[in-house]
């Protein structure tokens, strides 16, 4: 049997995350291994004003991410999470928290994009299987575990 000690969840908070959040969860429940959740915030991207000034355009919020990521908790209170949001580019800094924390495997939900969408935009789950330390384990939505098997429990506060 593969020993695993850590099992590394990436999610960028989309639909097609759910249920890599959900194996994630069986896997670190089944192995006893410590689940750590990642979120990258990508970089802050300039725009330039109709005068010329570059002026910063901030595509996520770190305190946004840190709120979500912290409302995700596994089902089974034994498996232990750490949270962590970091800044940078999603395959780079997904890679570094693999090594990071000596994660056995990432798991990560996949858009299933193909063609010129996949051309242009790229995979961030493509570029993590390429360069990964580890074992990667894919998933794509639609998929369900069971519902004695599901361990998610994904608590979303209400804002007044």
């Amino acid at each position: 049997m593969l020993p695993i000690h850590t099992v590394l969840h990436a999610t960028d908070f989309s639909d097609s995350a759910r249920p890599a959040f959900q194996l994630a969860c069986a896997l670190a429940r089944d192995y006893g291994a410590a689940l750590v959740l990642v979120h990258v915030v990508p970089p802050a991207r300039a725009f330039f004003a109709p005068d010329g000034i570059a002026a910063p355009f901030f595509v996520g919020d770190m305190y946004d991410a840190q709120v979500r990521l912290s409302r995700l908790h596994p089902g089974d209170p034994s498996v232990k999470t750490d949270p962590r949001v970091l800044e940078g580019e999603p395959a780079e800094q997904i890679l570094r928290a693999a090594r990071d924390t000596h994660a056995d495997v990432i798991v990560m939900g996949t858009h299933g994009a193909s063609g010129l969408t996949r051309l242009l935009v790229g995979s961030v789950a493509e570029s993590v299987m390429r360069k990964s330390p580890c074992p990667v384990l894919t998933v794509r939505a639609p998929f369900s575990l069971s519902p004695d098997q599901a361990p998610l429990v994904e608590q979303h506060a209400e804002t007044a």
